[in-house]
């Protein structure tokens, strides 16, 4: 377990510069440049990320369970990491409404697949990995919408045909995920 904390640590807290320490962050983006700090944040994040896939295989292994999730909370989570999907997609798509709506589907949709993940696995590590993610993304969605109401930030409009681009494309990506790369990278089959 030690090697996902210490994985969530790094990737979740340098991920969390911009939430508690953004003058912090303008000083060192000013001090080795924006390239030095995208080189630095990049491999800091590499290494957090490696960390959290080898400790939560780790801890996969010897696993504590807390308690025994209802089957209709797999049925949850595939709903809602379809919704999740869609708004990471968001993200990229250039003027859709989800980007309108939320400001930031990207961290909506990182706490909204911690939370699927949450509901239907009921092991100390899935706890660990998914409850950290859960509360970063809402910590970091609350702060970037601050950032926006304080900035007077508003978004281009939204089309349909960035709506409908989001929303092809994150079903397409959820369903290959869901039947064939999950089950391959993971090791759990989430349909079939």
């Amino acid at each position: 377990m030690s090697v996902l904390v210490l994985g969530l640590v790094i990737f979740l807290g340098l991920h969390s510069v911009r939430i508690f320490a953004e003058s912090w962050r303008t000083r060192q983006i000013e001090r080795i440049g924006p390239n030095g700090w995208k080189g630095a944040y990049s491999i800091a994040s590499a290494v957090g990320l490696v960390l959290i896939i080898c400790g939560y295989g780790i801890a996969r292994k010897a696993p504590v369970v807390l308690w025994i999730p209802p089957v209709w909370t797999v049925h949850l989570a595939a709903l809602l990491t379809l919704i999740a999907f869609i708004l990471f997609v968001a993200a990229y798509v250039p003027a859709n409404h989800f980007k309108v709506w939320v400001g930031h589907p990207m961290a909506l949709s990182a706490a909204i697949w911690a939370f699927a993940h949450l509901v239907a696995n009921g092991t100390l590590n899935a706890v660990v990995l998914f409850g950290a993610f859960l509360v970063w993304g809402v910590l970091a969605f609350a702060a970037a919408r601050r950032r926006d109401f304080a900035g007077g930030v508003v978004y281009p409009a939204g089309r349909g045909s960035g709506d409908l681009v989001a929303v092809l494309i994150g079903v397409v990506v959820w369903g290959v995920f869901g039947f064939w790369v999950h089950g391959w990278l993971i090791g759990v089959r989430v349909f079939g």
